[in-house]
């Protein structure tokens, strides 16, 4: 037999309805800045003399926010590369800042490069991009590892991440820098 929805139970239902469209809000695409918007404005503009000075004013102006830092480009593989670089940190989504489509990286493939054992024999491993990673369970692994292996590591729970070493026993880490 059904239940009917308790009078707890209704104003959750509702707020969850009512929290959809704020979440899919947040796939907007990110706004085009307003140097672009400016260039492209030029494209509008039907006497060829005013277009093509529109164009190199625009131009030059965004030449000269570029110089200045105002405004970064980046092409999609550098994008992916940055992603990349800063996986297993906890960052909050920054509307597309890396290639415009956040695209969330769940999981790498990379080498170590070095290796070194605590007090407790808990592994701490560099990567070969520099990333250091921190054994945070007590799995003891029946071979230690080692410079020139390759690892993969994937999002785990409560902001830890799964890693198993050339196909091995998997061990749970986080990362340090």
């Amino acid at each position: 037999m059904l239940q009917p929805i308790s009078r707890f139970a209704a104003p959750f239902v509702l707020l969850v309805a009512m929290a959809t469209p704020a979440a899919a809000k947040d796939k907007a695409p990110p706004a085009t800045p307003a140097q672009i918007k400016e260039l492209y404005a030029c494209r509008d503009l039907a006497d060829p003399a005013a277009r093509l000075a529109c164009f190199d004013r625009e131009v030059g102006e965004l030449s000269a926010a570029d110089q200045a830092r105002e405004i970064v480009f980046t092409d999609k593989e550098t994008a992916k590369k940055t992603r990349r670089g800063l996986f297993g940190f906890s960052f909050p989504k920054l509307g597309g800042i890396f290639g415009g489509d956040d695209e969330e990286i769940s999981e790498i493939d990379t080498v170590i490069r070095s290796v070194s054992i605590d007090r407790s024999g808990k592994y701490t491993l560099v990567m070969e991009d520099d990333a250091v990673w921190t054994q945070i369970d007590t799995t003891k692994l029946p071979r230690q590892p080692k410079p020139g292996q390759k690892i993969h590591i994937k999002t785990a729970t409560m902001g830890s991440y799964f890693a198993t070493i050339e196909g091995g026993r998997a061990i749970r880490l986080k990362r340090d820098r």
